[in-house]
C-alpha cells in the first residue's frame, strides 16, 4: 500500500530558501517547529509527486490529516507533530490548513487573479508563520497580520523561482491569469530556457507585489517579544527583500535566483546582528527613560 512516507523527496529543512528553525531560535522551540516542518514536507511531497493521480494524492493527504487529529491510524510523518501539539496544548489547525493547500495543488493548476493566489497563500503560507508565532506565545492580534504578509511574499517568491520547473513537471502555474494576459504572456513560454519579454514583465509585476507585502510585514519584528525569534524573522525579511530585487531584474528561467550558501549566511548573520543592536539600544533607552522618570 502506498503511503505518504513512500513519497518523501528527501528534502530537509536545511534545503529551503529561508531559515527553518535555525540556531537563532531558542532550542526549546525548535522541536515543535521541526515536527511541523516534517509533517508539512510529507504533504508537500505528496502534492508535488508527478506520478500519483489527483485522487490518490488527496487520499494520502486526508490520511495525514486523520493521523494528526487521531481520526485515523497513526502515520510516522504525523506522530512527532501530534506529540508536540499535545505537549504545547496547541490545536492542529495550521497544519491542517497546509494540507488543504496541498489538496488544491492536487486538483488546481491555474489561478485567475492575484486575489485568488492570495487565497491560496492563506492556506499554503500564512499558517506557517502563525504556527511559529503561536509556539512562541506571541500576541496573535499584533503579529499575525504582518506575518501573513511576509509569508505570502515568501510563497510568491518561491513560485517565481520555480515557475519553469512547476510548469514542466506538473503543468502547474501560480502566475495569475489576468496578469499573464495583461502582459500578453503565454503559459507555454514557461517551458522555454529563457523568459520572453512578456514573461519578464509578469515577473516584475509580481515582484513588485511581493515588495508591497514585505513593506506591510515590516511591522512584525518590532511587535515580537521573543528576541531570538525577532532575529530569525528579520533575517528572513532581509533575504526575501534581496530576492525580490533580483526577481525584478533576473530571469528565473535562465538564471539562478537563489543565494549561495556564503551569501545566505552573511545576509542572515548581518540582519540578525543589526536587529539585535537595535533591540538592545531600544531596551537601554527605555530603561534610561524609566530611571529618569
Amino acid at each position: 500500500m502506498t503511503t505518504a512516507t513512500d513519497m518523501l523527496s528527501g528534502k530537509g529543512h536545511t534545503d529551503e530558501n529561508f531559515p527553518v528553525a535555525s540556531k537563532l531560535i531558542s532550542a526549546r522551540h525548535r522541536a515543535p517547529i521541526l515536527a511541523f516542518y516534517k509533517f508539512v514536507r510529507a504533504g508537500d511531497d505528496v502534492a508535488d509527486n508527478n506520478v500519483l493521480t489527483p485522487d490518490k494524492k488527496i487520499e494520502l493527504l486526508e490520511g495525514l490529516a486523520d493521523a494528526l487529529t487521531g481520526d485515523g491510524p497513526p502515520d510516522p510523518q504525523a506522530e512527532p507533530l501530534k506529540a508536540q501539539l499535545a505537549a504545547r496544548k496547541l490545536p492542529p489547525r495550521h497544519a491542517l490548513d497546509l494540507l488543504e493547500a496541498f489538496k488544491l495543488d492536487a486538483r488546481k493548476s491555474r489561478y485567475a487573479n492575484f486575489q485568488e493566489l492570495m487565497a491560496y497563500c492563506s492556506l499554503s503560507a500564512m499558517p506557517v508563520g502563525r504556527f511559529v508565532l503561536d509556539v512562541h506565545g506571541e500576541d496573535q492580534s499584533t503579529t499575525w497580520p504582518p506575518s501573513d504578509a511576509i509569508c505570502a511574499a515568501l510563497q510568491i517568491i518561491n513560485h517565481l523561482q520555480d515557475c519553469g520547473k512547476d510548469y514542466r513537471a506538473l503543468d502547474r502555474v501560480y502566475l495569475p491569469d489576468d496578469i499573464m494576459r495583461k502582459h500578453n504572456a503565454r503559459y507555454e513560454d514557461l517551458g522555454g530556457g529563457k523568459a520572453t519579454p512578456e514573461l519578464l514583465a509578469v515577473f516584475r509585476e509580481l515582484a513588485d507585489r511581493c515588495q508591497d507585502l514585505l513593506d506591510e510585514g515590516r511591522a512584525l519584528v518590532p511587535a515580537i517579544r521573543d528576541t531570538r525569534l525577532a532575529l530569525e524573522i528579520s533575517a528572513i525579511h532581509r533575504l526575501a527583500s534581496t530576492l525580490t530585487l533580483w526577481l525584478k531584474t533576473r530571469d528565473p528561467l535562465s538564471e539562478k535566483v537563489h543565494f549561495s550558501k556564503a551569501a545566505f549566511l552573511a545576509t542572515t548573520l548581518g540582519s540578525a546582528l543589526a536587529t539585535l543592536a537595535q533591540r538592545t539600544f531600544r531596551s537601554a533607552r527605555a530603561g534610561s527613560m524609566r530611571s529618569e522618570a
